[in-house]
């Protein structure tokens, strides 16, 4: 890709006149807007700030990197931005930015903003050419930098494409060495890591081939000869990668910024003949991203939220065809006394049912199956699915599911520590033979002593989530929807979710979950009450935010709680208990009055799906608009 094609004069700003990250978005957004890349300023700007709230696009050393794509982009581009003055743009490295490429692509761009985040990233490795961008005055001298690089990149690949195949050919005496990049976005660090590690070893006098996978996929992939070839191998990288083909090598295994900013350290160290021998299939497989895994809080959060991501399609899919099963023989009619096979009486609400049973039915053992690969990776899915369709035929629901999955797991784990030594001819038989069969008679049996007390509590918490009313369904209703609205998405949030999901398989017989219901109408209020305050409060807020609220509306309507975010964001010590109160007097309101809902997702769509609609949408409201009030009198007016 040219990343001259994207680069307009009419979208470069060679004087940028913020001293704010908040200025800053906003000066570049208007210049896009001006320029007649963008449709609706209001719409980009919300992707920009989305994609902020997860990490900042500051790069360090200087640049930022904003980028977005979404339906108010007319045309692919790149603006460029210079600050003679730099601007405090929450960088990682905490230092000012002075260059800035924000990126916008059209929906359907075939992810062409990744692919020049990705171009430009290489070129930026290079401080020659970010000290001439510096010194650049004119959007003519900007464009002339960018023609120059690229021609000198496209020439410096082809000599290394050619200098790799002689070398190849001529089984070079030079030291070689593989090299493998990676971080969480596959973006920006992906293919600086690459680049500075190219650039080193070429000044060192060693050949390497770097394999990176980044947005566009994997990248110049490690074949077996290159890895057999190698002198020493380098993981640059903060997710997982396929770390077992590199059994027997020596291997540095790093952080990707170390892969930027130490190149030279790692590959003298992948060379010294000191670097760690890496064991494919033992303990240190289970090590392969701990640059990445955390605390043990972190990776237990991790590996649950596996389990729970692939499950969630099972349970939003299935449950809500049962859901329209119901709704089918409702409409049709079903005697009284075959009332015990409403779902199933009619034929077209019978087709209905058995598809969605059919989904359902994975739920639980899909939730163990990927829990478990999340600890041991493919050898743990056999004894995880084993795991959760054990819990699930011995009544231990979906706590079991969930303890199963991490049984399963680390019994895996244990198994690789037992079978390390084994004789290399049977190292192939491990995965297919020994970790199957021995994977699954220990977790078999586990779960059989598992699902004795397991059964017991889901029994127990099936009766009191059946039996709910009162004041135990207020406070419960209460607790799960202000938990929707501590973290709007984070682990508290999640937690109240999938508590609320796992409810709906034991309910769907009674009509429906009051716990789903109140967790639904949870998570529904804090966008809505972005609106009621930015309507309400007009002059405490800047006419973007006003004009923001109105998304908000479609969001908090959709069941997309984190359309709240940029407002929690930059003021969440107001706006995070606003939305706690409102969000848990809607949980408590929807408790109080038995209100059940058999869909777990889908807000205003699946609102036929309730017990009592018009009243849930009403408690709904309800919290909205206290929340909206006590944002708006506490928050402090805008700065004019």
């Amino acid at each position: 890709m040219d990343i001259k094609d994207l680069l307009i004069k009419d979208a470069m700003i060679m004087d940028l006149q913020a001293t704010t990250k908040k200025a800053a978005i906003d000066e570049m957004v208007q210049k896009m807007y001006d320029a007649g890349r963008i449709s609706d300023i209001d719409v980009y700007k919300e992707g920009i700030l989305n994609r902020e709230s997860q990490t900042s696009t500051g790069l360090g050393d200087g640049i930022a990197m904003p980028h977005a794509k979404n339906s108010a982009v007319k045309e692919a581009t790149v603006l460029f931005a210079k600050s003679n003055s730099g601007v405090d743009y929450e960088s990682l490295d905490g230092q000012p930015t002075y260059l800035f490429f924000m990126i916008a692509a059209p929906e359907g761009a075939n992810d062409t903003h990744l692919q020049a985040l990705a171009a430009l990233s290489r070129l930026l490795i290079d401080p020659d050419f970010v000290a001439k961008l510096k010194s650049a005055e004119t959007p003519d001298q900007v464009q002339a930098t960018f023609d120059e690089a690229e021609k000198a990149k496209e020439a410096e690949e082809k000599a290394e494409a050619a200098q790799e195949a002689a070398a190849s050919a001529t089984n070079s005496d030079r030291r070689y060495i593989v090299a493998v990049t990676a971080c969480p976005t596959g973006i920006a660090h992906t293919y600086m890591a690459e680049d500075s590690l190219k650039k080193k070893a070429k000044e060192m006098g060693v050949d390497i081939k770097v394999e990176t996978n980044g947005s566009e996929g994997i990248k110049h992939r490690l074949t077996a000869e290159d890895i057999a070839r190698a002198d020493g191998v380098i993981v640059a990288a903060d997710k997982k990668v396929e770390m077992n083909r590199f059994n027997g090598k020596e291997l540095v295994n790093r952080p990707v910024s170390d892969g930027i900013r130490k190149p030279e350290e790692l590959i003298n160290l992948a060379l010294s003949g000191t670097a760690p021998i890496y064991h494919g299939s033992g303990e240190a497989s289970t090590s392969e991203d701990k640059s990445d895994n955390g605390t043990v809080g972190q990776r237990i959060y991790k590996d649950l939220m596996n389990g729970v991501s692939h499950m969630l399609p099972f349970v939003i899919g299935g449950g809500i065809m049962i859901a329209l099963s119901f709704m089918i023989d409702q409409f049709i009619g079903v005697p009284h006394s075959e009332l015990a096979n409403l779902g199933n009486y009619n034929q077209a609400a019978s087709w209905f049912n058995q598809i969605g049973s059919a989904a359902f039915g994975f739920m639980l053992p899909v939730l163990a199956g990927f829990i478990a690969s999340s600890i041991a990776d493919r050898p743990g899915l056999i004894a995880g699915f084993a795991a959760g369709a054990l819990a699930n035929s011995g009544g231990a629901g979906f706590l079991g599911a969930l303890i199963g999955g991490f049984i399963a797991g680390y019994v895996i784990i244990f198994l690789k520590k037992i079978f390390k030594n084994l004789p290399k001819s049977l190292e192939g038989i491990k995965t297919i033979l020994f970790y199957p069969f021995f994977g699954l008679l220990i977790t078999g049996f586990l779960m059989l002593l598992v699902n004795v007390p397991m059964k017991a509590i889901n029994d127990g918490l099936n009766g009191f989530l059946t039996g709910l009313s009162g004041s135990n369904a207020i406070l419960l209703g209460a607790l799960l929807g202000g938990m929707m609205a501590v973290d709007l998405g984070g682990p508290i949030n999640k937690a109240a979710y999938v508590f609320g999901t796992a409810t709906l398989a034991s309910s769907v017989a009674q009509g429906g979950s009051i716990v789903m219901a109140a967790v639904m109408a949870g998570g529904m209020v804090p966008p809505l009450a972005i609106f009621v305050a930015t309507r309400l409060f007009k002059n405490k807020f800047e006419q973007s935010q006003v004009d923001a609220g109105l998304t908000n509306i479609v969001m908090g309507l959709s069941f997309v709680t984190e359309g709240a975010i940029p407002f929690a964001a930059a003021d969440p010590i107001r706006v995070i208990p606003s939305f706690v109160v409102g969000s848990a007097l809607a949980g408590g309101l929807v408790g109080a009055f038995g209100i059940k809902l058999l869909a777990p997702h889908g807000g205003i769509f699946v609102v036929l799906l309730l017990s009592h609609p018009l009243l849930y949408l009403l408690f709904i409201a309800i919290g909205a608009i206290v929340s909206g009030i006590i944002y708006g009198l506490i928050k402090k007016p805008v700065a004019k």
